[in-house]
């Protein structure tokens, strides 16, 4: 059997599990706040244009507002003034759009602290015990964050000091896009830096380096307990919004079962 009936096949008898990494968009969909001087993202909201009546008898639809940067979405690199003068969201390369993944837990450090940074040794660690991470593939940080994305509150976790989130530090967010092989990293998290990230040097060094190396960044998966460490092949589909610096995304894992 060629490649795609035997892929079909496989979908078709459970042998291939797809995984919906993808947080559903609805008008309590958390999103990110900044300080009151920035402007700020949308929440999702649905136009009701007609449902069966007299605005359109047959049909049901909406308009829809949403930020590029709400729910699991997909950063671009001209998402951040590093990454400017690159690709924008319409120009990431479709052959970009379905890699490899590893997935590293943090969930227990993160329990513990949840300003919790993953750093360099802890990805050489996994590296040693697993396998190399994946030339062109995604890094995945599970937190079990997701668990708290039923609440903008829980979701942000902030107090009077911002934010308290966990993500990479400095050096591992610079290393992650300059030395490490991957196409980009995915997080749980409303963004792909830590809570605390506007204070690091660089701010924001997940987004700086990153964007600025042509990188990308997947953000609010769902599900990612449901992945194996390696072996997941990532469908991630944002919508190419012509001049976007990124796009709600539907993120799919291919998982082999059994």
């Amino acid at each position: 059997m060629s490649l795609l009936p035997a892929l079909v096949a496989a979908l078709a008898d459970g042998s291939i599990e797809v995984v919906d990494l993808t947080s559903p968009l609805s008008a309590s969909t958390p999103v990110i706040q900044l300080p009151p001087e920035f402007g700020q993202t949308a929440q999702f909201a649905l136009e009701e244009i007609s449902r069966y009546d007299d605005r359109g008898p047959a049909w049901y639809w909406n308009n829809f507002t949403s930020g590029e940067h709400t729910g699991t979405h997909f950063d671009a690199p001209n998402h951040w003034i590093t990454g400017k003068d690159l690709a924008d969201i319409a120009s990431v390369p479709a052959n970009r759009l379905i890699a490899p993944a590893v997935v590293l837990d943090f969930t227990a450090e993160v329990e513990k602290n949840p300003d919790f940074l993953v750093e360099v040794d802890h990805l050489k660690a996994w590296e040693a015990e697993n396998v190399p991470l994946p030339a062109g593939g995604w890094l995945f940080v599970r937190t079990g964050w997701d668990a708290r994305s039923h609440s903008q509150e829980a979701f942000l976790n902030a107090d009077e000091n911002g934010p308290h989130t966990p993500g990479l530090s400095p050096e591992c967010a610079r290393w992650v896009a300059q030395e490490s092989p991957v196409l980009g990293m995915g997080v749980e998290t409303v963004g792909t830096d830590a809570g605390k990230a506007h204070s690091f040097d660089p701010p924001f060094p997940c987004h700086s380096y990153l964007m600025g190396s042509d990188k990308y960044g997947l953000t609010q998966l769902q599900n990612l307990a449901q992945l194996p460490p390696t072996g997941a092949v990532i469908i991630a589909g944002p919508l190419p919004i012509v001049g976007g610096s990124g796009a709600p995304a539907r993120v799919l894992a291919l998982v082999e079962r059994g």
